[in-house]
């Protein structure tokens, strides 16, 4: 089983950054394509990005495509968001989550593995 930790999420003004960090442990952290996803009160978690086990493929949603990043360090288990120009409507919190095996998708059934999730809050 992989247990996942995030961090880094807080308040920033509209247009500033923040990176966010999910750190993995319990199991080998190579073997599981990982995802970012968030929710807001009232609406179902949405994707934000994923990336392969390798790190060489990633893949984002449409509203964060040019504004986020994310990386990934296997020999350190960890895994980034690095989100720049943030807006308001990026206020949410953030879950970090391993894929199933071979699950190459977005959707959320296709994630076994959840962080506890961390709040990123933008002022306008």
């Amino acid at each position: 089983q992989v247990q996942l930790a995030e961090s880094g999420g807080g308040l920033v003004q509209a247009g500033g950054s923040l990176r966010l960090s999910c750190a993995a442990s319990g199991a080998t952290f190579s073997n599981y394509a990982m995802g970012w996803f968030r929710q807001v009160p009232g609406k179902e978690r949405e994707f934000v990005a994923r990336i392969s086990q390798s790190g060489a493929i990633t893949t984002y949603a449409d509203s964060v495509k040019g504004r986020f990043a994310t990386s990934r360090n296997n020999a350190e288990n960890t895994m980034s968001l690095q989100m720049n120009s943030l807006k308001p409507e990026d206020t949410a919190v953030y879950y970090c989550a391993a894929a199933r095996l071979r699950y190459r998708g977005s959707d959320t059934n296709g994630y076994g593995y959840w962080g506890q999730g961390t709040q990123v809050t933008v002022s306008s």
